[in-house]
């Protein structure tokens, strides 16, 4: 996973170079931090989505017109919480945190000047296996003969279509964005003999903080 995120680093400071050559006004370089709610849609066992956190690089350049191009990357903690049988305990909803990094490239039609305006465009993501705590491991998934430990080795890749609105002032804004996940997240499962057919599809809705430099 280090070589994929280094590769996605260093793809995004090139997008950075192409975006500053030709500088003009609009051109800026983004801090961006955030939360955001992770569910996944499955119908294996039952699941809530929960909070995580952001926090990356953006560069919006002039594209054409009344279009921008923005160019973004993302670290995240994504976490939901999935329903298991705990001996002794009755149910308990165990947390699973879900570490990954973003890239996107996104259009944006604006519709006032350093203000408003909306982002459309895909989003490639790579992440680690699930985490969660040691001791939750041998919990029983409920519905299922699972143990909590079993789905933790997931797909390393996904893509997601996106849409987004950012606004406020040309230094600070808010974005709030959805994405998509079209892989299934679950699908390196099927390869386990768990005997299960495993689908699952993510949605994470983000709410970030924008501070152009």
């Amino acid at each position: 996973m280090k070589k994929l995120v280094a590769s996605f680093v260093l793809f995004f400071f090139t997008c950075i170079t192409f975006a500053q050559y030709g500088y003009r006004d609009s051109n800026r370089i983004g801090i961006t931090v955030g939360v955001n709610q992770f569910t996944l849609n499955t119908n294996n066992f039952q699941t809530k989505p929960d909070l995580g956190w952001n926090a990356g690089l953006s560069v919006r350049g002039n594209f054409y017109d009344n279009w921008d191009m923005v160019y973004s990357i993302q670290f995240s903690e994504n976490n939901f919480l999935v329903q298991t049988n705990n001996v002794g305990f009755g149910h308990k909803d165990v947390n699973y945190k879900l570490p990954s990094a973003q890239i996107s490239l996104q259009l944006s039609f604006v519709l006032v000047e350093n203000v408003l305006s909306v982002e459309f465009g895909p989003i490639v993501q790579i992440n680690g296996k699930f985490k969660i705590k040691p001791e939750e491991e041998n919990n029983v998934i409920s519905g299922t003969t699972l143990l909590a430990k079993d789905i933790v080795d997931i797909s390393k890749f996904n893509f997601y279509p996106t849409v987004g609105l950012t606004a406020g002032v040309k230094h600070f804004r808010f974005n709030v964005s959805y994405q998509y996940g079209v892989n299934n997240m679950l699908g390196n499962l099927n390869s386990k003999n768990l005997g299960y057919d495993f689908k699952g599809n993510p949605g994470i809705l983000n709410g970030n903080i924008l501070l152009y430099l």
